[in-house]
């Protein structure tokens, strides 16, 4: 019992190969292999969705304008057109968001319920004043 066994492991190496097999679990098994080009969906740029106003459209582009006059050196040329595209997609749910009407007095829609319960604490007993000592100058 106090010599250590050949065939041990140690902690380290225990919780090395634990975090390995428990990753390997989390991996859908799809994602393992890799996708052939045909399963791939094109990217197609629809900037000028019918569905969207003229301000919609004015101001999705002038996202995209934002966007690429920050980061515009970083990206190729189908990140930009997936980014242009991307950029128009989002504008719908905003513009969706914004018609909501909301004012001052309006309540939060989810209220914050935390899931764990914390102990009480247990009520103060009031001692009588009788059983007090007197307080004594001094």
């Amino acid at each position: 019992m106090n010599g250590k066994s050949s065939s041990s492991i140690s902690r380290r190496e225990f919780a090395r190969r634990a975090a390995i097999v428990s990753a390997a679990t989390m991996v859908p098994a799809g994602a393992l292999a890799a996708p052939s080009p045909s399963a791939v969906p094109p990217i197609t740029q629809t900037p000028d969705k019918p569905s969207l106003s003229a301000e919609g459209k004015a101001e999705a582009e002038a996202r995209y304008q934002a966007i690429l006059a920050a980061y515009g050196t970083r990206f190729s040329e189908t990140q930009k057109a997936d980014l242009r595209r991307l950029c128009y997609e989002t504008q719908e749910p905003l513009d969706r968001l914004r018609a909501y009407s909301i004012t001052n007095g309006d309540g939060p829609a989810l209220y914050f319920k935390p899931l764990m319960e914390r102990e009480k604490k247990p009520e103060a007993v009031a001692i009588p004043p009788a059983a007090r000592p007197a307080a004594t100058k001094p």
